[in-house]
């Protein structure tokens, strides 16, 4: 029977399918990602990622050669070229922006100045003229053509070779590895605090804690720079540690007061009743048995840290010895955003080493989510 002790229940079979869906949303973008940084400008502008691994069609235009060029054969002036880049088939041409694929590759056409035009298949042009050329930028042809897959890797030598990237990696991990120090030390404390000493307001403190988790960081930033700038911090490292620990602390407080209140209750009565003071059972149980919450946390406050650009922006400075990655990275993108093939590029760099720490912590991540699931108090 269905539901007995020993037999799987159908709802396995769906629960399997969400996850795999769920897993197959997440992986796609970034596939198409990591595909797309591969890609230059025109690839990207002509069509999607998913088409890069089959030839795709492109639409232009290419000028011919001007008066300049023009010899004489048989009375006729002749301007000759070729139209196709390496690599590069024709499907069809035209001389007309309105139908730039009217013709077929071996067709002559006359031009609108009475001129005869012949493309090939191979792209050589032969534009002729019983007159002389009296044109300085040459005849537009509008091109169909097909092109086979192509991958480059200069996107990614233009970001690793960009001016000032090395300063910039100094100065995020300057920032990151503080960041996420801090807010630990700070929270572990406060969280064992909440957890088993008992003092009057600790319900408050706690209701309040979890309230701190729904602000967010936006309103706080302008009154927390004046603060600094009031007491002498100004813009620096100090400042942005304290932001981004004061920012970081909500989560991490109610994270690890949620895992330390399911330990083992008479593991710390037993060291009580042996005399141990509340730093010794902090230090020599606590701390070692709230390990994966505090890698947990550690995962998520360093990933935070590392790809911030507002906080690093409002509390470092924009200067070129100030900027962390994710600012440079911003910069070689242009004033108006557009060159996605170095936007996606720049993903990867940027998120290679927080996949490190990511891929170095993750046997502790789940375990530090779910602890505290079931016991709570």
């Amino acid at each position: 029977m269905e539901g007995m002790a020993g037999q799987k229940s159908t709802l396995v079979w769906a629960v399997n399918i969400s996850a795999f869906l769920l897993v197959l949303l997440w992986t796609i973008p970034t596939l198409g990602l990591l595909v797309s940084s591969f890609r230059d400008r025109d690839q990207i502008a002509s069509s999607g990622w998913w088409q890069s691994f089959s030839a795709s069609e492109q639409t232009g235009f290419v000028r011919t050669g001007t008066d300049a060029d023009a010899v004489q054969r048989d009375g006729l002036y002749v301007i000759e070229g070729n139209v196709l880049a390496e690599g590069q088939s024709l499907v069809a041409w035209g001389t007309r922006a309105r139908d730039p694929g009217a013709h077929q590759p071996g067709e002559t056409v006359e031009t609108s100045d009475g001129w005869q035009l012949t493309v090939a298949e191979d792209g050589a042009y032969v534009l002729t003229s019983p007159t002389p050329f009296e044109m300085r930028r040459g005849e537009r042809i509008f091109l169909t053509t097909k092109a086979p897959p192509k991958f480059t890797a200069a996107n990614y030598q233009r970001v690793l070779t960009a001016e000032g990237l090395g300063r910039a990696f100094m100065n995020t991990l300057t920032v990151t590895i503080p960041a996420t120090v801090i807010p630990i030390l700070i929270a572990a404390f406060a969280a064992y605090a909440l957890a088993w000493m008992r003092f009057p307001g600790r319900a408050l403190l706690t209701a309040a804690v979890v309230g701190l988790l729904v602000v967010p960081l936006q309103v706080a930033l302008i009154p927390l720079l004046r603060m600094h700038n009031e007491i002498g911090i100004g813009k620096g490292y100090l400042g942005i540690w304290l932001a981004h620990t004061g920012f970081g602390l909500p989560l991490a407080i109610y994270l690890l007061r949620n895992y330390m209140i399911g330990l083992p209750r008479e593991v710390i009565e037993s060291a009580r009743v042996d005399g141990a003071t509340e730093f010794q059972i902090f230090r020599r149980i606590i701390l070692p048995l709230s390990f994966p919450a505090l890698a947990s946390f550690a995962i998520f406050q360093f990933l935070w840290v590392w790809n911030d650009l507002l906080v690093a922006t409002v509390f470092l400075g924009n200067t070129r010895e100030q900027l962390v990655m994710t600012g440079v990275l911003r910069e070689l993108m242009g004033s108006k955003g557009g060159e996605w093939e170095i936007l996606a590029t720049s993903a990867f760099i940027s998120i290679a080493v927080p996949l490190a720490v990511f891929f170095a912590m993750q046997k502790y991540l789940v375990r530090g989510l779910l602890a505290g699931s079931v016991k709570g108090g």
